[in-house]
């Protein structure tokens, strides 16, 4: 690849379009990863390489290259997947262990996770090559909601219930849920429903242990509209043309709650709860 970074103009700008909007629409990641891309220098557009992340490109004239390899535009593919423990939401793992998109045929467009479940944990998985709108779902600004069936040990006082909604500081900053209510019990320990609208790495996990209750089993049950229902363990299933179109409705904004002043300047979730 050529290693000269100057932008390549275009033009016609009307109908140029943000070099990681297209690279994020084409199936190559999400927006955050193709900006990623960009600035590593790996993008080339007729031959030169760009690294300027407000390079534009005219898709019909241009000719798009990731690391030598030429960017088409695939159908758009959405699916609900249910991860079983021991599946890492990744696209790259040196070590070579099980990665969700791996439950998924191998003869789909290149495919990713929106946003990520932790290792052992399980539940609903969204994953899409449709970058644009995964990085939509995945940023806390638009608040969409992911609700969680976790087992605990021991039983939660009303105290801990209402400390989990307040908000617990850390290192990266104060965490907290939009929402905790107990729904069963099973010998010493307490199953509760929990609601995040902004995830940060294993989140319930570290809240409940400061507060004094080790999480037995964490299963994502619903992401935004949508419910894992009767989904099985490693299945999955393409999402119903009603089921993207409210999910979109979701990404915009416009039934998901207002953005926070926080969520403003926090990054797009691609970590786990």
């Amino acid at each position: 690849m050529p290693s000269t970074t100057k932008q390549r103009p275009v033009d016609s700008p009307t109908s140029s379009v943000r070099l990681q909007k297209y690279l994020a629409s084409a199936g190559v990641g999400s927006r955050r990863h193709c900006e990623e891309y960009i600035r590593d220098g790996r993008v080339s557009i007729d031959g030169v390489a760009v690294s300027d992340l407000g390079t534009r490109v005219e898709p019909s004239r241009q000719r798009v290259h990731l690391d030598g390899e030429l960017v088409r535009a695939e159908p758009i593919r959405f699916f609900m997947l249910n991860k079983p423990p021991g599946y890492l939401c990744t696209n790259q793992d040196p070590e070579g262990r099980p990665r969700a998109i791996d439950l998924l045929p191998g003869n789909l467009p290149r495919l990713f996770t929106v946003g990520r479940l932790d290792e052992h944990s399980e539940g609903l998985l969204l994953v899409t090559n449709d970058g644009e709108l995964a990085n939509r779902l995945a940023h806390p600004r638009y608040q969409v909601p992911r609700q969680y069936r976790v087992q605990v040990a021991g039983n939660p006082s009303k105290e801990t219930l209402a400390q989990l909604k307040r908000g617990v500081h850390f290192a990266e900053g104060k965490f907290r849920v939009r929402g905790v209510k107990r729904v069963g019990k099973r010998g010493k320990s307490t199953f509760l429903e929990i609601v995040l609208t902004e995830g940060t790495n294993r989140e319930i996990r570290r809240l409940l242990a400061r507060l004094g209750h080790k999480v037995i089993h964490l299963q994502r049950v619903g992401f935004g509209p949508l419910k894992l229902g009767r989904l099985g363990s490693g299945e999955f299933r393409p999402l119903r043309a009603t089921e993207l179109k409210t999910l979109r409705e979701f990404a915009s904004g416009r039934t998901a709650r207002k953005p926070s002043k926080s969520a403003r300047r926090r990054p797009a979730d691609t970590r786990t709860p």
